[in-house]
């Protein structure tokens, strides 16, 4: 493995010329992709140089095992134990440093959440699920702008019948990648008179927006229509077409944005859900052609999937496919959503190297 490193270090000191280069600089997109592949490249890089500092003080480290003084030897023995655990974390991170790249890492996502059965309180639990979104994210720094939002009052709560919201930050992608699917949540909702526990569901998507060249739609294939925008019961929001409708034609999607006051901005919206949807038809097409093993995986990104369920009598929450079970919903519905995402990376990623075959020599 470790004879390809070099060859990393060569890259990075082209791809910081490149960066130089003022065709590169006025061209925003070519610095966007360069700099993504830089800031990989560069990762590597140091942990290659990290992981060689750590072997020159694990030989010096041993050199001392050899010293005349008893209290030495010890130090050194202490020193040998500390080390050998170090380089043997370095080779496991430059490993994961190695797989191939998602192509989505360092994308915005849009992340699509819609009740599912259950009626209101399906509505309502789509709601939690964006705040517990929202905050996760704030905390993250991640920016969350809202394209398009379907709601509905339930008493003196509002929830969701869909939202539509668009995420971006550095590490939008890699945090919330593995939400796709369908979560059940099984409470006691606020129209229950009789205390009894009811279960219902939500959908979330997760969607990379694709850049400009991956998906190119022809204005041909499109029917856009404009009508007055309508808020929850049927009220009038506006005295404008200031609401857009898309239609794709050879797919038949549709998508509809009616949040802005203003046309273009609802109509600029509905095309890029419309494109990261197009995007996702194509994934989802591409998985079904891999194989079963990877089909299993835990990015599988299925929106029929039922992935995780939400207690909230008990405090749990179980994410089903990894086998993960935590008593601390009420944390985790507050944004504490750490230790939940770590896991789910983790086990991503312990299937991307069992898939690999990169040795660690």
């Amino acid at each position: 493995m470790f004879e390809k490193l070099a060859a990393f270090e060569q890259h990075l000191e082209v791809l910081n010329r490149q960066l130089m280069d003022p065709d590169v600089v006025s061209n925003p997109a070519k610095l966007r992709d360069l700099s993504r592949e830089h800031a990989h490249v560069n990762e590597i890089v140091e942990a290659w140089h990290e992981h060689r500092r750590l072997e020159r003080e694990l030989a010096d480290a041993r050199t001392m095992l050899q010293d005349d003084d008893p209290e030495m030897r010890e130090m050194a023995r202490d020193e040998v134990e500390r080390l050998e655990a170090e380089l043997e974390e370095s080779k496991r991170r430059i490993r994961l440093l190695l797989l191939p790249r998602d192509p989505y890492e360092g994308r915005p996502i849009l992340l699509e959440i819609r009740a599912g059965t259950g009626g209101d309180e399906a509505a309502l639990f789509a709601a939690d699920l964006f705040r517990m979104y929202a905050r996760y994210g704030e905390a993250k720094g991640l920016r969350f702008e809202i394209l398009s939002s379907n709601t509905v009052s339930v008493g003196n709560a509002q929830g969701f019948k869909e939202i539509i919201v668009s995420v971006s930050g550095q590490d939008a992608y890699r945090l919330l990648r593995f939400e796709a699917g369908v979560h059940r949540v099984q409470r006691v909702p606020l129209t229950e008179s009789q205390g009894r526990i009811h279960t219902s569901a939500a959908t979330v998507a997760v969607m990379p927006e694709p850049d400009e060249v991956e998906i190119h739609v022809d204005p041909k294939d499109l029917r856009i229509d404009v009508m007055r925008a309508g808020g929850p019961g049927g009220q009038s929001v506006n005295t404008t077409d200031s609401a857009v409708r898309i239609v794709h034609i050879p797919t038949g999607l549709i998508v509809q944005c009616q949040d802005e006051k203003s046309q273009h901005k609802n109509r600029e919206k509905a095309m890029r859900v419309l494109k990261a949807r197009l995007l996702e038809k194509e994934q989802a097409e591409r998985a079904a052609q891999e194989s079963a093993a990877r089909k299993a995986m835990v990015g599988s990104g299925d929106r029929s999937e039922r992935i995780r369920t939400y207690n909230f009598p008990q405090n749990r929450l179980t994410d089903h496919r990894i086998g993960l079970t935590l008593y601390k919903l009420d944390a985790i519905m507050g944004g504490d959503m750490d230790e939940l995402v770590e896991a789910l990376n983790a086990a991503h990623q312990a299937e991307l190297l069992a898939e690999s075959g990169i040795d660690a020599g």
